[in-house]
């Protein structure tokens, strides 16, 4: 079929709506008609391409992961399934909640032996596996928390005795001063046996004992007997004979035979025997 030249004709674009020479008309790519000082090419964005990897993607991935240690049962029986913690020493047990998407998880069971015991267990495992790798946000609320005192595993009443009292094993023997163990200058009482690990304390809050200061030492006599003063897990306070005045020691492992002495005076105090 023949078609006029359109020498004189005009068209209409079909984007900007206006009349141009008909042979100044071109068609884009979609199809529309243009003229020629509108045309705009195919942009490369619009251009079908082969689908190949994605260029951010990882070649082993792995996927976040929520674990919590396993808390093994204190006893093998259906009727005691208490749990024990499994944090370790040192470290405590904290219970979380999370809100909406980010809860976790009740699910799976555990099989101890050959019992029937098949109790739930809390897992680390977001309800919505999706949300795993949003921002979360959370409170916790952990409460008072209370740091147990030291315990001390005994006092002595330290008070200073004149007069060079005969059934002290220093009888004779330098000062005729001696520190007496709650009230008692006799050997069996002055000859103290200390364990390992524990805390023991020597009060010399009584009057007595102004101007003796009890010190320990690694050898007999201490300072007197050519020594110095032993201070591993030692701590002194306060001023003898003045209320709250004490010497106190928490026995290391391993500690050496130990002697207990007056800083002043010669041959006052006597022997700590230590034991595991």
């Amino acid at each position: 079929m023949a078609y006029a030249r359109g020498k004189y004709a005009k068209a209409i674009s079909d984007r900007s709506g206006m009349a141009f020479p008909y042979n100044e008309m071109v068609r884009e790519w979609n199809g529309s008609l243009v003229h020629k000082s509108e045309y705009e090419g195919k942009h490369p964005q619009i251009r079908r391409k082969h689908i190949t990897a994605d260029p951010i993607a990882l070649a082993n991935a792995k996927s976040q992961k929520f674990q919590q240690p396993i808390q093994p049962f204190i006893n093998d029986s259906t009727a005691d399934q208490t749990i024990a913690d499994s944090g370790g020493g040192g470290q405590a047990v904290v219970n979380l909640t999370l809100p909406g998407d980010f809860a976790f998880r009740t699910d799976g069971s555990i099989s101890q032996t050959s019992t029937d015991a098949n109790p739930q267990y809390g897992s680390m495992v977001p309800d919505d596996g999706s949300a795993e790798n949003r921002k979360r946000e959370l409170t916790a609320v952990i409460g008072n928390v209370t740091v147990d005192a030291l315990v001390i595993t005994q006092t002595f009443a330290v008070t200073v005795v004149g007069g060079n009292p005969s059934n002290h094993p220093y009888h004779n023997v330098g000062s005729t001063n001696k520190f007496a163990i709650d009230g008692s200058t006799a050997t069996a009482d002055v000859t103290l046996t200390f364990e390992e690990g524990k805390t023991y304390r020597f009060d010399q809050s009584d009057s007595s004992n102004d101007g003796h200061p009890l010190r320990i030492s690694a050898t007999p006599n201490g300072t007197h007997g050519g020594g110095t003063e032993y201070t591993v897990g030692v701590v002194t306070n306060g001023v003898a004979g003045q209320s709250g005045a004490y010497t106190q020691i928490t026995v290391a492992v391993g500690a050496p035979t130990l002697y207990y002495y007056c800083t002043n005076h010669s041959a006052m105090g006597w022997t700590i025997n230590t034991e595991a």
